[in-house]
């Protein structure tokens, strides 16, 4: 007796199988947001609110519709088996969802400008930030699952650089509200810019001394561990804002006791209370990255070397340190990522970087002012955090 025959729509369910959910939802939140949401928002001024603008009334037929396909087409490879050449597919198609999303913006943004009025601001809707975060995900899901190496990621890294440059280049968000704020304060948004880096480099360098030192000493003194660390996450559940508030009055009074330091510039507020307060906070995660990867060193390595008669001080540099990198660059990663942010806060007490923007946005309702100065802060923590991946990825496989 023969087995009854399967339904037709079992085996069509099997043949339409999801291989990649996050893909698909991402794709979903992104369509989602661009039938809900505004794709571009109209304001008659940069103080108040605006009007969102659907994509397809923003931009017309043909950009929605490249866009539409784009999303369709990526929506379409989520079905299809994993594979190498249907990552590479994937993340080739969110680097043009990305690109095609910031020239419709541009392009876009240029036409509604023309007619609203020389004081009417243009600014990014929701639909877009849905769309460019879903391409952005896309891409680093699909160069994930490639298991890309630094030749890959930089090669994509240029394609999206390369591109958004392009754009920029030649005038595509010239009409932008976000680049009208840039064309007013171009010379201040240098300064803030290298004052930025400044407080970071100023601040991680010192802390990576400092820590490195204390996580060498609590590897060799276990004692110290538990009251360094105490000390070290007591510092961490202070609120930025309060520790540089608590800064202010121990440096002024020193400023004031010894004049030679306020000469260098040192006091309650400005660059001093931000950079002490960035290197507290900076180093918890440098002390514990150095424990660790000291820590986790194979101890018959050490035995090893011993044997053939190296000394301490060319046991811990020809074996342990190397060995502890990889550890040691991602708690590096950490820090400067988290520096980048908390540098932001720091304007608060004159300290400048990019900040100033935002306090100056939020101070006058202006959103754009806002995203001048917390979008270039994003960038720089990213870029910081590709450069030393890409670095740790270089490292010699043995250390690795």
């Amino acid at each position: 007796m023969t087995a009854p025959a399967e339904p037709a729509t079992g085996a069509v369910s099997r043949r339409i199988a999801i291989h990649n959910p996050v893909l698909l939802v991402v794709l979903a939140v992104a369509m989602t947001a661009i039938t809900s949401s505004g794709f571009l928002v109209l304001a008659a001024n940069r103080l108040v609110s605006g009007r969102p603008i659907a994509l397809w009334a923003a931009a017309g037929p043909l950009p929605t519709t490249a866009i539409i396909m784009i999303g369709a087409a990526l929506l379409a490879v989520s079905l299809l088996p994993a594979t190498r050449a249907v990552h590479a597919i994937v993340a080739v198609l969110a680097v043009l969802l990305l690109l095609s999303s910031l020239a419709t913006l541009g392009l876009a943004g240029r036409e509604i400008a023309a007619t609203a009025g020389r004081a009417a601001r243009v600014s990014p809707g929701a639909a877009f930030w849905f769309v460019a975060a879903a391409a952005a995900l896309a891409l680093i899901d699909a160069l994930q699952r490639l298991g890309a190496g630094p030749a890959l990621r930089l090669l994509a890294v240029i394609a999206v650089g390369g591109g958004i440059v392009g754009l920029a280049l030649a005038g595509t968000f010239d009409a932008l509200s976000i680049a009208r704020e840039y064309a007013t304060r171009r010379q201040l948004f240098a300064a803030a810019l290298l004052q930025h880096i400044a407080l970071v480099a100023g601040s991680v360098g010192p802390a990576l001394v400092i820590g490195f030192a204390l996580g060498v000493a609590a590897v060799r003194s276990p004692r110290l561990q538990g009251p360094l660390f105490a000390v070290l996450n007591l510092l961490q559940t202070i609120p930025s804002i309060a520790l540089f508030g608590l800064l202010i009055a121990p440096l002024s009074a020193l400023a004031a006791a010894v004049p030679w330091l306020a000469s260098l510039g040192v006091g309650g507020i400005g660059p001093a209370p931000a950079i002490i307060a960035l290197v507290l906070y900076a180093l918890l995660p440098i002390t514990r990255s150095t424990l660790a990867g000291l820590a986790g060193v194979d101890r018959a390595v050490i035995d090893a070397a011993s044997g053939m008669g190296l000394t301490t001080r060319q046991i811990f540099w020809r074996i342990e340190l190397p060995l502890a990198l990889p550890v040691l660059l991602a708690g590096l990663r950490i820090v400067v990522v988290e520096t980048i942010g908390l540098a932001v806060v720091a304007a608060l007490i004159g300290a400048g970087g990019l900040g100033t923007f935002v306090f100056e946005g939020l101070g006058q309702y202006a959103l754009d002012l806002v995203l001048l100065g917390a979008l270039p802060a994003i960038f720089l923590a990213l870029a910081a955090d590709f450069g030393l991946r890409i670095l740790s990825d270089l490292l010699p496989a043995r250390v690795r």
